[in-house]
């Protein structure tokens, strides 16, 4: 592909069925490309049904497709939509086509499925790959368990793309503290295309557009607890009230963000829990959690790939309680970071006796921080992401270009 004389231009893909975690971890990386590179824009292709309550920096924007949201059989179906999940993909995977056409983009990055929800951005991937696209999967620490993911990828039938499409995979996260692929048998091809870059730095810009929470606070020290998207986080929420409304005497504030995805039900019930409990606060939502994650005295999550980026980046002592369904990735990687010092972990066995949590909540902003485990290269994942993108739009011949049209 021949490059558009003076401006480059990143097309990203994240199918985003449930949650925040994919939508955060391409909303950090369109953000320090276009602060580190003025010639680039970034459109970000996402079925987040809350996209619209982020901020963009200039050069990014957004093309949201009809959401999809995965059911207990592990099957996908329509968010809105009175459609079949054949009829959404079908509409989904055309405006993904069709804006890859209109783009243009000198790079596509695809984030955690190689293929999209259900096999939706293949037809993309092979008609850039024509035009000469530099094609990446960009995969988080971890996936899953080994036995897991291999029967997963060989049910979607890969392979084929991480061999043949995908020029580039890039690992956020350090193989010494977890390898997505091992285990999985792929090809040396595959392991030849795959760099670790790193995790992917936070920071803490001070919300301009909503209400400053860390003000009710008044300067006092408080513990953070955020499930995420909070789709999946009631038993988390729930163990910290039982702590507080059992031990009054806990020496730390609690602000608990429920997210948007909780159900209404479990957000009134904590809510009417919280009012009795005269320094425990509780919202729904804020776009800009790093804000409050920075001036927290400790963080208390369930471990999901954002969470545990802003734990590194802000230096938080932290207490992770990972769910381990449907998925083991939060469970793996509590695991091993806790083993290494990096955080703490407590695994939620169902009891949630509030006698314990209390005691790791006195203790909590007392605990040993990140940043005394010795780790070279932790949080360069951004850095080392720009300078690749820098050597690959340098090799671009800046003329310009028109993809093919596929009717």
């Amino acid at each position: 592909m021949s490059r558009r004389r003076g401006h480059a231009r990143l097309l990203i893909y994240s199918h985003d069925s449930f949650g925040l975690g994919h939508l955060r971890r391409c909303r950090t990386i369109a953000h320090s490309l276009v602060d580190h590179r003025k010639d680039l824009s970034v459109l970000i292709i996402s079925g987040s049904p809350i996209i619209g309550s982020f901020d963009f920096r200039a050069r990014v924007d957004f093309v949201r497709v009809p959401g999809a949201i995965k059911r207990r059989d592990a099957d996908y179906t329509s968010l809105s939509l009175d459609i079949g999940i054949e009829d959404l993909v079908a509409i989904r995977a055309a405006l993904v086509r069709r804006t890859a056409e209109a783009f243009e983009p000198d790079v596509f990055l695809v984030d955690k499925e190689p293929l999209g929800l259900r096999g939706e951005v293949l037809e993309t991937l092979t008609m850039l790959k024509s035009a000469g696209t530099v094609l990446i999967l960009g995969l988080r620490d971890v996936m899953d368990d080994a036995e897991t993911l291999a029967a997963e990828w060989e049910r979607k039938n890969v392979l084929p793309a991480l061999n043949d499409l995908y020029d580039h995979i890039w690992v956020y996260g350090l193989p010494e503290i977890c390898d997505p692929l091992a285990g999985v048998p792929v090809p040396d091809a595959v392991r030849d295309k795959t760099r670790f870059t790193g995790y992917l730095r936070r920071t803490s810009p001070t919300p301009a557009k909503s209400v400053d929470v860390v003000e009710r606070f008044g300067g006092e020290p408080y513990i953070l607890v955020t499930p995420g998207g909070g789709g999946d986080g009631a038993g988390l929420v729930d163990w910290v009230l039982r702590a507080y409304e059992h031990d009054p005497s806990i020496p730390w504030a609690a602000l608990l963000v429920l997210g948007p995805f909780m159900h209404r039900d479990l957000q009134a019930e904590f809510r009417q829990r919280a009012t009795a409990l005269e320094r425990v606060h509780v919202i729904t939502f804020d776009a800009h959690v790093e804000h409050l994650e920075s001036n927290a005295a400790g963080v208390v999550a369930m471990g999901g790939y954002n969470t545990f980026c802003e734990i590194l980046s802000f230096d938080k002592p932290s207490l992770i309680v990972p769910r381990t369904v449907p998925r083991l990735e939060q469970f793996i990687r509590a695991e091993r970071a806790s083993t290494i010092g990096l955080v703490r972990m407590l695994t939620d066995d169902g009891e949630r006796d509030p006698r314990h949590m209390a005691a790791v909540l006195h203790e909590l902003p007392h605990q040993q921080r990140p940043s005394s485990v010795q780790a070279p290269g932790l949080l360069d994942g951004l850095s080392v992401i720009n300078g690749m993108v820098d050597q690959w739009l340098s090799a671009i011949p800046q003329t310009p270009t028109r993809l093919s049209v596929i009717s």
